[in-house]
């Protein structure tokens, strides 16, 4: 097995460094004619290993792997697929520490946030484990009495498993965990940002007695044309796909000549309600959980928050305390609380958004001041104000970088969140209970916070509406996602 540099893994006692190479059919791989695609501490700018960089032809082999993989593997008793998956989260349970360090070393969150990051993604292993022996059918005498209907669940086939570098782990075992469950083989490309979390993972799937073929990954530099050769292949028969809204169009018309099954999670705006009679303090609890997770490098992440004006003051004072208190520095240091974003250019955009909406004229209530180009630390900002035309009032942030307009009337203020292209998730903070219900049922989006800045739960559907995706994952919806239903019409006995 290859092996990653010695600074991966340094310092966890027993830690075995991840392998390095791509997996097809079961073999660890290195790249054609070597080529190699780093991997950055984002907090040094560093390269800490070097992956093997996947190429077109390797795309092909993968596909051949998981499509010779699928019939044995779709044929395995719904048991054995359970036992194998809770096997594998007791591992990664086990190997927690391991897993936090490569989510910190490659990701550069906090070293206790990437630890959270691992109990969740372990998480989604537990929960279908339990519901891989829960998928049923139905078998009922036809209307008119001539039949019999029957209905059955199968594996929709061969996959193509495509994830973000915000969360590494998690973010591959929201997919991995009900495909295997449902009976479907994978092939998994990483962000090119993030292998070793998923290299160490599908190792560790390895170790736990998977097949050979049944989870292939392929990491790259070059991930369009990669993915693109994937789903032309007509033996793939689902996409599932979580990044930026503009890279989900593109695929979901790749998709399209093949019809393939889709799942979508794509780009938020996240609004953050807080009406005027809400508990203040908690709802600066909860922002500060919706901005800061990540250091705001989340979808969920609350983008916009809309405050009624008796209470804005008392918030926007509250929350700027909470900001001022952070205490940015590399992730692995845990005296941090705030990591660095995944890379300087990722910085450079959230501070051209601040720049442009003090510009529009909001007020820069905590600022970073002054900060040299090129690094990705950013300190937190609010800006109070903030127009509705300044672009960061349109655009996911993606930073620690929070935003307050401010509202009249409970119409005024739904209107403010339900104004963006994006419908993801909202958080409402509110004493009265038929306020609440009005919100739910008023605001746009796939899942709402009600007096809580954090939603995601492996056994809770999580997904969005208009531009922010198609489909849900988690819960037993999520594993619906891999499943396709078929019937048979039987002449009943005359």
């Amino acid at each position: 097995m290859q092996q990653g540099t010695d600074t991966v893994g340094q310092g966890i006692a027993g830690f075995t460094s991840p392998p390095t190479g791509m997996l097809v059919g079961g073999e660890w791989r290195e790249a054609r004619a070597g080529a190699s695609l780093p991997v950055f501490d984002p907090a040094t700018g560093e390269v800490v290993a070097a992956v093997a960089d996947a190429r077109v032809e390797d795309a092909a082999e993968a596909v051949d792997a998981a499509a010779a993989a699928f019939p044995h593997w779709s044929a395995t008793s719904p048991r054995r697929r359970a036992a194998l998956l809770h096997d594998v989260f007791m591992a990664v349970h086990e190997r927690a520490e391991e897993f936090a360090a490569l989510i910190t070393l490659e990701m550069g969150k906090p070293l206790a946030e990437s630890r959270t990051e691992v109990a969740y993604a372990a998480d989604f292993l537990r929960w279908y484990a339990e519901e891989a022996v829960r998928v049923t059918g139905t078998f009922r005498t036809a209307p008119d009495g001539s039949a019999r209907h029957l209905t059955l669940s199968r594996p929709v086939g061969p996959c193509l498993l495509v994830t973000p570098w915000n969360f590494p782990l998690a973010m591959i075992t929201r997919k991995v965990a009900p495909a295997l469950a449902a009976g479907c083989t994978v092939v998994l490309k990483p962000a090119e940002e993030t292998p070793l979390s998923a290299l160490h993972f599908a190792h560790v799937m390895a170790e736990a007695g998977l097949p050979a073929g049944v989870v292939n990954v392929l990491s790259t530099s070059r991930p369009g044309p990669l993915v693109e050769a994937i789903l032309r292949d007509r033996r793939i028969r689902k996409l599932s796909f979580t990044g930026s809204t503009g890279v989900g169009r593109r695929l979901l018309a790749l998709a399209a000549p093949g019809v393939l099954r889709t799942s979508m999670e794509l780009g938020g705006n996240a609004p953050f309600i807080v009406f005027d009679d809400a508990d203040v303090d908690a709802a600066v609890d909860g922002a500060v959980a919706a901005k800061l997770r990540n250091g705001g490098q989340s979808c969920v992440a609350a983008n916009r928050f809309i405050v009624a004006d008796s209470v804005a003051p008392q918030f926007v004072d509250g929350l700027a305390d909470r900001l001022r208190a952070q205490v940015v520095g590399p992730g692995a240091d845990p005296r941090s609380t705030l990591g660095p974003l995944i890379n300087g250019a990722q910085r450079d955009r959230a501070v051209g958004l601040v720049d442009d909406a003090m510009a529009h004229g909001a007020d820069p209530v905590v600022h970073y001041g002054t900060a040299a180009p090129g690094d990705a630390f950013l300190k937190p900002v609010l800006l109070d104000r903030v127009a509705p035309s300044a672009k960061i009032a349109r655009q996911e942030i993606f930073g620690p970088v929070a935003t307050v307009c401010r509202f009249s009337t409970e119409q005024e203020g739904l209107a403010l969140a339900n104004d963006t292209e994006s419908g993801l998730v909202g958080y409402v903070y509110t004493r009265d209970l038929d306020r609440a219900v009005r919100a739910i049922e008023a605001m746009e989006c796939g899942m709402v916070g009600v007096n809580r800045g954090h939603i995601s739960d492996a056994s809770a559907p999580f997904g969005g509406v208009k531009q922010s995706g198609l489909g849900r994952e988690g819960s037993e919806v999520g594993m619906q996602e891999y499943l396709e239903t078929r019937y048979a019409s039987i002449s009943a006995a005359p």
